[in-house]
């Protein structure tokens, strides 16, 4: 938030500034979703509703799951939140005392690390290898998981680093949390965008209904990231829990937006693979672009909609001591605004999201690409 604040800032004084920094499609929403909420509108669907979402949502919400994964929830096992990140907070609210420990792997999302610390719990951060993609294994994760563990969080696709999970060490994970009695949230928000697999979903097993907890999103698969609409499947008693946490927080997600909602899960879905080819288009581009610059290391994102590239060969030189200085130095120099690998857990890396135009990512590449070699 703090780069898109600073881009728009520069922005506001003219300056022509190339933003790599937003999680966020730059398609708009779809006008069959944007008309859903214009007829609700016109209907005066404008009261409050149950805090956890209309009984019409949670329904499209289990009917889409179950129609994309094969999962077979029912709306008492579903919760409407005000977007993703909401779900995740009111999960870890719900569920996290002091001292239970919660383990994430690196890199991860910024929220993670926030919302462990806010319940009073201990995050474990397990170290992924970037020379392999920054994949998890089961093997990685066991030697963390403690009699202190509760939850171990899966965001796959990742962001920010792009990585998919491979199904077979997916269930893996699985195993070893079902058998010691530990949840495994799956963070499913790009759970549409892979570039070279099948959607996927761990609730999809035999069994996992009882320790999967499935955070889910309809910003990032129907561009709808203003909309503020997210959904927890998750046990029943959980779901109760967390509602009496959002009733007492900011109550039901907006009524206008949860009419829209509805639409997009049950309405056509052609937008979104025509945003997935467009993604793997720029992807291919972006990779290719960061790999020519001297020095430069970058994996390839197999899902999501960035890049993580590793910058370590700027750091420490000209006065560029960390990612949070090269990416300050990067928007006043050079007027590319990207986000900090700091806050991802990793310290020579930044996150560039290439939900841009072709033309956008060409002028920053460019200008990224200068950067680099003069401060080299």
């Amino acid at each position: 938030m703090k780069v898109a604040a600073d881009a728009t800032r520069l922005r506001a004084e003219g300056v022509d500034v190339v933003d790599f920094g937003a999680g966020e499609p730059d398609f708009p929403t779809p006008d069959n979703i944007k008309q859903a909420a214009i007829r609700a509108i016109e209907q005066n669907f404008t009261k409050y509703t149950p805090a956890g979402g209309t009984a019409e949502l949670k329904k499209a919400v289990c009917e889409r799951h179950a129609q994309d994964f094969g999962t077979s929830y029912s709306p008492a096992e579903c919760l409407i939140t005000v977007g993703g990140k909401h779900v995740i907070f009111n999960l870890i609210q719900a569920l996290i005392n002091p001292g239970d420990e919660v383990v994430i792997p690196v890199p991860y999302w910024v929220t993670y690390k926030d919302v462990v610390n806010y319940a009073g719990g201990t995050c474990v951060f397990v170290d992924t290898d970037e020379q392999k993609g920054f994949t998890l294994t089961s093997a990685m994760v066991e030697p963390y998981l403690t009699a202190r563990t509760k939850i171990v969080i899966i965001n796959s696709p990742s962001n920010p680093s792009g990585a998919v999970m491979d199904r077979g060490e997916f269930e893996k994970i699985f195993q070893l949390t079902r058998d010691r009695g530990i949840y495994l949230l799956t963070d499913e928000c790009y759970c549409k965008f892979l570039y070279d697999s099948e959607p996927f979903s761990i609730a999809s097993l035999p069994g996992a209904k009882e320790t999967v907890l499935v955070a889910g999103s309809l910003s990032k698969t129907y561009a709808m990231t203003g909309w503020r609409i997210g959904f927890g499947l998750v046990p029943k008693p959980i779901v109760e829990a967390m509602n009496k946490l959002q009733s007492h927080s900011t109550s039901n997600p907006a009524s206008i937006s949860q009419k829209a909602a509805v639409e997009a899960l049950r309405g056509p879905q052609d937008s979104v693979p025509l945003m997935l080819a467009e993604y793997r288009k720029r992807r291919d581009f972006v990779v290719q672009r960061l790999r020519a610059i001297p020095g430069v290391v970058c994996q390839e994102p197999r899902g999501a909609f960035y890049a993580y590239p590793n910058l370590g060969v700027v750091i420490g030189k000209n006065g560029i001591l960390d990612t949070v200085q090269l990416c300050d130095r990067l928007l006043a120099e050079s007027h590319v605004a990207v986000v900090p690998g700091e806050a991802f857990g990793t310290d020579r890396h930044v996150r560039l999201s290439y939900a841009t135009s072709m033309h956008e990512l060409e002028r920053g590449l460019d200008r990224l690409h200068q950067f680099v070699v003069k401060n080299s």
